[in-house]
């Protein structure tokens, strides 16, 4: 399987595709959402997308994310690089970008970067039982092995 099949298994999971916008549940407003968890400045209350729209923005940013995890430069397996994809995807490029995940993976520590999956469980400062549950997914196939 290839690392964007598996990001889009994991993130079409965790996801629900919503062709209206809705606010953010954490916050009951700002970010709005729509599609499978689209987020940005063009996106409101009035927002209405087709299945079509959304399938296609999730491609494309699938792709965006996994063209940024590759400049890292670290070595990556396909299900390490799609369960960073879909991690990247809920918690920003950013933030992914100065974790304690992305530090140990660069010092060669899999199984710390492993474990760190596991600390990104909270939404505006709340853990969210669908967050532990997605992290705990998205470990499990980081930790798998390669597979066809």
């Amino acid at each position: 399987m290839k690392w964007q099949q598996v990001a889009w298994k994991l993130i079409t999971d965790w996801e629900k595709c919503k062709l209206h916008a809705y606010p953010d549940p954490a916050t009951g407003g700002k970010p709005w959402t729509i599609g499978w968890g689209a987020t940005g400045m063009d996106i409101g209350p009035n927002t209405v997308w087709t299945q079509a729209q959304a399938d296609a923005d999730l491609q494309k940013r699938i792709d965006k994310l996994g063209e940024s995890i590759d400049g890292y430069g670290v070595p990556l397996t396909c299900s390490q690089k799609g369960a960073l994809v879909s991690l990247a995807y809920n918690i920003g490029i950013g933030n992914l970008g100065t974790s304690t995940l992305l530090k140990c993976l660069r010092r060669g520590d899999i199984a710390g970067a492993s474990s760190q999956f596991l600390v990104w469980n909270k939404a505006a400062g709340k853990v969210m039982q669908g967050l532990v549950n997605r992290r705990k997914a998205e470990k499990a196939i980081f930790d798998s092995p390669e597979t066809d």
